[in-house]
């Protein structure tokens, strides 16, 4: 029999489908009901199926292997300079804000060299470029010294890349998986039809561990464009280093993930170890390009980073506090979407419940639907300021979700709720100021972070859109630092009108109602009446994208 992934009910029900499928215990249709879709979907599926070559399959996954973080790693060198802080601080966790790119890259090579036990990684995308390959080069020199290195990366980017995997996974201190991956006997396009509701979510969480003692947690992935290494394009990001009890946690739930059955082994999906002449081919070729690289722009900044330093010779100083690690589990993929049991968002309410006074958000990709609309506007009517920064038309890297968004900033502003849209264009102040390999022309928000009252601070891979909150995985750490959530508190809103655009909600002579955007441009205010910086077309294709049925898939 045919199996194929069942189609996300939430979708269709809002169009009259009805029940849609009926599942086994493993998610897959076993037959397909109710409604006009459900008279044609088993037509369409199956003509598809035959069209694009059958059913995609996947090899067999239950002999990998389980593993688990060390908890013998107090006596390693950042174990020893973590207990001499922590000692001060019994039970809590230091933390340091990593907002330049350059600075999150530092922190990730000088951790990669302070290991002595383990690094585990985790990451939803892991580019292909200058960043990726200087990344994998810092892991493999820390498996040549003997230390145990486990890297799980969503299959997503991995496309045409699993000779690489294979040569990685095939060194004796280092194994790949790839977590919920495509099946290699098919194309990838016909599987997010046959396989919908499968492959169609995602692992997006993030984290960078270092013999259970040290954690990088927040939105970067493992490209050029996330550590200020892209001329073309910036991404204003956030990720927190985390020392003390919290990288315990986070390395438990690492291996959550890595002995999840969805984590396959990258030599198992390959078929067959790579021949040795392939994997010192590719070797020599990673080696010549980071030896190509050492009087870069780029290296040359990481080389005189006033961060680096500062690890070398333990001089960073931490704001120390509670630590909540809060994540989706990983069986989250494998169930309907309403087991929120498996969800991390949940985990949230105990800090939401308690907001008083403020609650500001930096989510790149904003699509709070009508519940989130309604819940926000609650929060206002309660007495709570809520201040929401995110992408504009501009400046977001994916404007699909632009429509999603648009068609709520009406009921948002109506309510009270402060919409703040980023400004993309860098000023040539701005752009003389970024280090690195140039200077970008467009700056594209991407940290994930909420402040709650200037007490607590959210960080970490999700978004606030149904993509993130409801179908991938997602993890992050809030964090009970004053300290740090009253300086992000400030530096809100001390940047805000030069970092971003606030929207107004006006009335027209006959009373309809229109959106201005207010900001700065080449060092004057001036106010827009358009999506700024957008053209005609871009906003007329914006707005037929808002009558598509695609919002839950956002």
């Amino acid at each position: 029999m045919i199996t194929i992934d069942c189609i996300d009910t939430i979708n269709l029900v809002d169009f009259g489908a009805g029940n849609v499928c009926k599942q086994s215990q493993e998610g897959n249709v076993v037959w397909l009901e109710g409604g006009i879709v459900g008279k044609i979907s088993r037509y369409l599926i199956v003509l598809t199926v035959f069209i694009m070559g059958g059913c995609a399959t996947l090899p067999d996954n239950s002999d990998r292997k389980e593993s688990f973080a060390y908890t013998d790693t107090a006596d390693t060198a950042f174990g020893k300079k973590v207990s001499g802080m922590a000692a001060a601080h019994p039970g809590k966790s230091g933390f340091y804000l990593l907002s330049n790119g350059l600075d999150a890259f530092v922190a990730r090579v000088l951790l990669a060299h302070i290991a002595q036990r383990s690094i585990d990684v985790q990451y939803y995308l892991y580019h292909d470029d200058m960043v990726g390959r200087l990344f994998t080069h810092q892991l493999l020199k820390a498996a040549d010294r003997g230390v145990r290195v486990r890297l799980l990366v969503d299959d997503m980017d991995l496309a045409g890349r699993g000779l690489g995997a294979a040569v990685l996974d095939s060194h004796p201190n280092m194994e790949v998986r790839l977590f919920n991956p495509f099946s290699r006997k098919t194309n990838r396009l016909s599987q997010f039809i046959t396989r919908m509701g499968s492959v169609t979510r995602r692992m997006h969480n993030k984290s960078f561990t270092v013999d259970n003692q040290a954690t990088i947690l927040g939105g970067r992935n493992i490209g050029n464009e996330y550590f200020d290494a892209d001329p073309g394009l910036a991404f204003a990001d956030m990720d927190v280093l985390a020392v003390g009890t919290v990288a315990q946690d986070v390395s438990a739930t690492f291996d959550k993930y890595w002995n999840s059955k969805l984590a396959y082994p990258a030599t198992v999906l390959k078929g067959k170890p790579p021949k040795p002449e392939e994997i010192e081919l590719l070797r020599g070729q990673l080696d010549e390009f980071v030896k190509e690289q050492v009087d870069s722009a780029y290296l040359q900044a990481l080389r005189n980073s006033d961060l680096a330093q500062n690890i070398r010779e333990n001089r960073v100083r931490y704001a120390w506090g509670d630590a909540h690690v809060v994540y989706d589990l990983p069986e989250k993929i494998l169930h309907h979407p309403g087991k929120t049991e498996f969800h991390l968002v949940p985990q949230l309410a105990p800090y939401i419940d308690s907001l008083k006074k403020e609650l500001i958000i930096f989510s790149p990709y904003f699509v709070p639907g009508k519940s989130g609309t309604a819940f926000l506007t609650q929060l206002v009517e309660r007495g709570v300021r809520v201040r929401i920064l995110t992408n504009s038309l501009s400046s977001n890297d994916v404007g699909i979700v632009h429509s999603g968004y648009s068609k709520y900033r009406k009921p948002l502003l109506r309510a009270g709720v402060e919409l703040y849209e980023m400004n993309k264009k860098l000023t040539r102040e701005q752009r003389k100021e970024k280090k690195g390999a140039g200077g970008s022309s467009k700056a594209s928000l991407h940290a994930k972070s909420f402040v709650f009252d200037r007490k607590y601070m959210f960080i970490g891979s999700l978004n606030l859109d149904p993509r993130s909150m409801i179908h991938n995985t997602e993890i992050g750490v809030v964090l009970t630092s004053e300290e740090i959530a009253r300086k992000m508190g400030t530096d809100f809103d001390n940047n805000i009108k030069r970092a971003a655009f606030r929207l107004e909600l006006v009335k027209n002579r006959n009373g309809t109602e229109k959106i201005l955007w207010h900001g700065w441009v080449d060092g004057k205010e001036k106010t827009f009446d358009v999506d700024p910086y957008t053209s005609f077309w871009k906003r007329l294709g914006i707005g037929f994208m808002r009558l598509l049925p695609i919002e839950s898939q956002l």
